[in-house]
């Protein structure tokens, strides 16, 4: 009992003089975060992703959204959940969203596997991209936590209320 307050009082005393969660590897003190990372030209898929950070956001965790172009290797390492959105092109996803994926694969290598994750896409009709999604999510080792989010054209408001409701269940399953 002695040794578990000395190590409470010790603790308390090291997060006055040191900033935890700029330690490297150290983001258990830190509150849960969630990289949404999504690519998006006529803004429809930044939309969706709008939504889904409101119902992560509405449940205490932190969100990095961020464009595939923008993000970087250390925002997927440090990350304790992925979101991944793109809109359908030519039933493939995002050059954008590709780009990221492809800038970070080998350097993340052993370091991501069984990370949560899961997807949404906004499409004209088809919807196969989803597919392209999920495979290289795969090829990451991702681990799929729950279905994706397939919106149609621009999100409607029963489309928003579905991704703040996703955004939501994801924020939960992160925080365990």
């Amino acid at each position: 009992m002695v040794a578990s307050l000395i190590f409470i009082y010790e603790m308390d005393l090291i997060e006055k003089f040191i900033d935890l969660d700029k330690i490297e590897g150290n983001r258990r003190w830190a509150m849960k975060r969630v990289l949404i990372v999504y690519y998006t030209l006529g803004g429809n898929t930044e939309k969706a992703a709008e939504f889904i950070k409101k119902g992560i956001e509405s449940e205490g965790v932190e969100v990095v959204m961020k464009k595939g172009i923008d993000t970087t290797l250390e925002d997927l390492l440090d990350c304790d959940g992925i979101v991944i959105g793109s809109p359908d092109y030519f039933s493939y996803m995002a050059g954008g969203l590709k780009d990221f994926f492809d800038r970070t694969y080998y350097p993340s290598r052993g370091k991501v596997e069984g990370k949560p994750y899961f997807a949404f896409l906004t499409h004209g009709g088809g919807g196969k991209a989803i597919e392209s999604i999920e495979k290289i999510s795969a090829s990451f080792k991702f681990k799929k936590v729950m279905n994706p989010v397939l919106i149609k054209n621009a999100p409607s408001k029963q489309d928003g209320e579905r991704l703040f409701e996703a955004g939501k269940e994801f924020a939960k399953i992160i925080k365990g």
